[in-house]
């Protein structure tokens, strides 16, 4: 699993002095520029890495509006050259840090957030920068709407542990373990199938917004 630079993981605010490779910060989004219709997004990948799960979950949703963020600008690039070759309408990648927020998503618009295979940063130092934290799980609480739900997914214990702590400290969702026949989406991603085809032990967890 190859890590992106640490800085990536941290806030915009937190930095000192000129970082030249730092995503953009938005504070406000025209959904006319991003996706055909000009309608918000309706679904949420954060963390899309090279798109597989993003690409073709556009593809078998295509009333739906689905945006990524990704923090490795190649991974970007290589999206969007996809979605421009594919002529594709409903689908966006950002390079863009979760970890400065997402006020540009309006409040309670949201169905669906997904956020799989988070980079592990196993040694405790490292924990930090892991971008599951309280700050942004209030911030995927505000954006989904009622009901709405939260998908994880990881083949690291020790990630699994401190996500359901950070669920735990927060309140804000209800969530269980989910078996593959009760996981509700029809697309799977790179990282997934890797595992499944590997015979690597990985967790699946749905969170469903509490009011």
């Amino acid at each position: 699993r190859h890590h992106a630079n640490p800085v990536l993981y941290f806030p915009l605010k937190q930095h000192k002095g000129n970082n030249f490779y730092y995503p953009p910060v938005f504070e406000k989004l025209e959904w006319n520029e991003i996706f055909s219709s000009g309608k918000p997004p309706d679904m949420l990948d954060i963390g899309c890495g090279l798109g597989r799960f993003l690409l073709e979950t556009s593809l078998k949703n295509s009333d739906k509006n689905i945006l990524g963020f990704e923090v490795r600008q190649t991974a970007v690039e290589w999206i969007k050259g996809v979605i421009e070759g594919e002529k594709l309408p409903n689908v966006q990648a950002l390079w863009y840090s979760a970890v400065n927020g997402m006020s540009f998503i309006e409040t309670g618009s949201i169905e669906k957030v997904f956020y799989f295979f988070p980079d592990p940063w196993v040694k405790k130092k490292q924990n930090k920068r892991r971008a599951f934290s309280a700050e942004l799980l209030k911030e995927i609480h505000r954006v989904l709407k009622p009901e709405g739900n939260l998908y994880l997914m990881t083949d690291v214990p020790e990630v699994d542990e401190y996500q359901q702590s950070i669920l735990n400290e927060t309140g804000l969702f209800e969530f269980r373990y989910t078996e593959k026949d009760q996981w509700d989406l029809q697309v799977r991603s790179n990282h997934e199938i890797f595992c499944e085809d590997k015979g690597i032990p990985f967790i699946r967890m749905t969170c469903r917004k509490k009011q």
